[in-house]
């Protein structure tokens, strides 16, 4: 089972603050943990929302907003994905999980587990 570990960026990390050095230790040791126990698949962070742009489509038609968005709690700073054997593993990983973009606010991550393509399909022929 792949999960994704949905992290949550901080107004300090949207206002352009950087991680302090203790952060990004912790990060790196988290990664190297993930990796040794074989279930880090992928882990990135994302530019800051000032740089993203949405495109919503409405009547078939794409309209384009570019960054910088009001609400940081819509927006995604990263994520890991990880391939465990059960959501309990995945939840015991995710609790691990250091705050990574802020100093001293709160942090959050969200976690949802990945639709394996085969899993997809049988979903949608069972609705077909």
């Amino acid at each position: 089972m792949r999960f994704m570990m949905i992290v949550k960026p901080s107004r300090d990390w949207e206002n352009g603050k950087k991680p302090n050095p203790e952060q990004v230790a912790a990060v790196m040791k988290y990664k190297e943990e993930l990796k040794k126990a074989g279930v880090l698949v992928d882990v990135a962070a994302l530019q800051r929302g000032t740089e993203s742009t949405r495109i919503r489509f409405s009547g078939g038609k794409p309209l384009i907003t570019d960054g910088p968005f009001a609400e940081t709690r819509e927006l995604i700073g990263g994520y890991w994905l990880i391939q465990v054997k059960s959501k309990a593993e995945a939840i015991e990983w995710a609790k691990r999980a250091p705050q990574s973009c802020g100093s001293g606010e709160d942090a959050q991550l969200e976690l949802r587990q990945v639709y394996e393509l085969d899993e997809f399909e049988l979903a949608q022929e069972k609705t077909a």
